[in-house]
């Protein structure tokens, strides 16, 4: 369904907190946009698509601290139906599609943080998937230079230190639920060379080279999945709620651009 624009990468307490999100929300909705007219029909064909203002909150800054790590957080508000998808467009960044993310039920209800590059001034989309359709909503962005900013390790320690992983747990979530939710977050390092950075020292391009594909499951039960591009930041951080089934730890296993393959098995004791 997503899949034109997204090769383009490869070449270059929810209701406690409803007044304020209420409050956000009108500070940075989407605007209007020529760029995403011209997207549409590349992301979603002829889907139709339903505002997704009262199925999921997303927040994201006006103005972004960091170009190069804007923060994304979104919270499921309506929990009557299963959010299976998610796939995130910066508009005018040069490869718009930035991630699909797929989730088990697990997952649900939604919660969940990542971190992207925006190139300019901007609206960031997310689009849900769920059993009725598409729904979209979103934030403007103000913020410039993410996918062309600096690095910030020397490329061969970046090269080094590539694929490895580090787990944090937070507390026990949601006590009134029959199952119990946890929140966690998980670290990768990978330089997620964009291709429009240049080497501090000789000043010639890096070539794009960033992780395409990660799984996280929790024992032998899949969390979910990351398919991502040059948007998705140096170091991608995941930060995330889901329902425990028992297991005593989480696996992640991701690939990159140039057939790097990663794999380990995270202790939740460790992480704690």
């Amino acid at each position: 369904m997503f899949r034109k624009l997204f090769i383009a990468a490869s070449t270059c307490a929810a209701f406690a907190a409803l007044p304020a999100l209420a409050t956000d929300a009108v500070q940075n909705p989407l605007t209007d946009s020529a760029t995403w007219q011209d997207l549409r029909g590349d992301v979603v064909g002829e889907l139709e698509i339903h505002n997704g203002d009262k199925l999921l909150h997303v927040d994201a800054p006006y103005r972004a601290h960091d170009a190069a790590t804007v923060p994304i957080v979104m919270t499921q508000l309506d929990l009557s139906t299963a959010i299976t998808s998610v796939t995130v467009v910066i508009d005018e960044n040069p490869a718009p599609v930035a991630a699909i993310l797929r989730f088990s039920k697990a997952m649900a209800p939604l919660d969940f943080e990542m971190r992207v590059r925006v190139n300019q001034y901007s609206n960031i989309r997310v689009i849900a998937e769920t059993s009725e359709g598409l729904h979209m909503t979103g934030r403007y962005v103000k913020a410039s230079g993410g996918c062309s900013a600096p690095a910030s390790k020397d490329p061969e320690l970046a090269l080094a230190s590539m694929g490895r992983m580090k787990l944090r747990m937070f507390g026990q979530q949601d006590v009134q639920m029959s199952t119990p939710r946890r929140q966690a977050q998980i670290m990768i390092r990978h330089p997620n060379y964009s291709g429009l950075q240049r080497d501090q020292i000789t000043q010639l391009f890096i070539p794009a080279h960033f992780i395409d594909h990660m799984e996280v499951w929790q024992g032998e039960e899949l969390l979910f999945t990351v398919d991502g591009g040059i948007s998705i930041s140096e170091n991608p951080v995941f930060r995330f709620s889901y329902t425990e089934n028992g297991a005593t730890n989480l696996t992640v296993k991701a690939t990159d651009t140039e057939g790097n393959s990663f794999e380990q098995v995270l202790p939740k004791s460790a992480g704690s």
